[in-house]
């Protein structure tokens, strides 16, 4: 049983909350908006609220797991990004990615790199599916590939 099941959260709450987490820290690097800002406008614009105003509003989420997301990878950003370009191939670049592959990457070595109580497996996996949803090229693999690295240094 996972932690979400335990305290009532859904599986599907949290994996919401992954790809809401990944929408605002990427508006976060295109419009230069601040963490406290972007999580107060999805939890009153965003999550599973009525959509008047043509916006469709994103199912129901965990908000405090996405809070944790977006205020984590802000706060141990250096830390994070550190340890996406370690395994970069040679000559790469963190801030040579597409924002949203970049978005993705920080989300998910946030959560190995400091959600423990979230298993390896569904981090990874989570964040390979969310990929699949914005790419069709190589990048789902290229997440996998980078996000399972993370994982064997942080998760030893």
């Amino acid at each position: 049983m996972t932690t979400g099941a335990r305290t009532g959260i859904s599986r599907q709450a949290r994996s919401v909350a992954r790809l809401a987490a990944v929408q605002a820290l990427y508006q976060m690097e295109v419009s230069s908006v601040g963490a406290e800002a972007v999580i107060r406008e999805f939890a009153e614009h965003r999550f599973d609220r009525d959509a008047e105003g043509g916006e469709t509003p994103l199912a129901t989420a965990d908000e405090g797991f996405f809070a944790d997301l977006v205020r984590g990878v802000v706060q141990h950003q250096k830390a994070v990004d550190a340890a996406v370009a370690r395994k970069l191939a040679a000559g790469w670049r963190l801030d040579r990615l597409d924002a949203t592959a970049r978005a993705i990457l920080r989300a998910g070595a946030y959560e190995l790199l400091h959600r423990p109580d979230v298993p390896t497996e569904v981090v990874i996996d989570e964040y390979v599916e969310l990929a699949k949803s914005f790419f069709e090229g190589p990048e789902p693999g290229f997440v996998n590939g980078a996000l399972d690295a993370v994982a064997q240094d942080a998760r030893r």
